[in-house]
């Protein structure tokens, strides 16, 4: 169980404000979805709450079953899926999945193989990920999202590279291992996110003369 405390969270580039003044509770379990035009900060806020660039000013406290986490220890209770995360080229499919569970448990009750299937990738387990489609590359980002045990999920457009059974795969992957994570996704398209408690638009929480 993990929940997220915004406390004047605010994010600035050189002169840019990206946001400012955001101050907002991502209850445990929740299903949170950050809308916004292209280019109005989505990707950067996602950054922000992984740990992977810092606030400008205020600040962002996680609390794991009523203990605080330090901002260092982060990375230990997510996992993040986006468009903008490099994936180990040179390393086989079987490679890379030894290689990143050797970092986070398992769900209870997977192997390998079994997430091989649920990925539809055993056929290519001994090829390298060089050599995948984006679709194929999406739905391995996407796979060690769901199959980890970690409280928190951060999906930035998440069905970008995906058809429309890649699409259906992912909601069903929500439906199957999703529901017990914090879940947070950026996304601009209302299929991704249609199952959230909440929507966002980081756009609210620009200034003024920067709309």
């Amino acid at each position: 169980m993990i929940s997220i405390q915004l406390d004047q969270a605010a994010k600035r580039f050189q002169y840019d404000w990206i946001f400012k003044n955001v101050s907002l509770v991502f209850p445990s379990h929740s299903k949170i979805a950050i809308t916004g035009s292209n280019g109005s900060g989505k990707s950067s806020f996602l950054k922000c709450l992984s740990g992977l660039i810092p606030l400008t000013e205020g600040k962002i406290t996680y609390q794991a079953n009523d203990r605080t986490i330090t901002e260092e220890d982060f990375y230990q209770y997510l996992t993040l899926s986006a468009p903008y995360l490099e994936l180990p080229e040179e390393f086989t499919l079987v490679e890379f999945l030894d290689f990143h569970f050797k970092f986070k448990n398992k769900l209870e009750g997977l192997t390998t193989e079994k997430m091989l299937e649920l990925m539809y990738l055993q056929e290519h387990k001994n090829k390298q990920i060089q050599f995948f489609s984006s679709g194929m590359k999406q739905r391995l980002k996407l796979g060690v999202c769901f199959f980890s045990d970690s409280p928190l999920m951060l999906l930035d457009e998440p069905t970008s590279n995906l058809d429309v059974r890649g699409v259906n795969w992912y909601l069903d992957m929500v439906k199957k291992f999703g529901l017990q994570k914090t879940t947070i996704i950026c996304s601009n398209d209302e299929r991704e996110y249609n199952f959230c408690d909440q929507t966002i638009s980081i756009e609210d929480y620009k200034l003024k003369n920067q709309l």
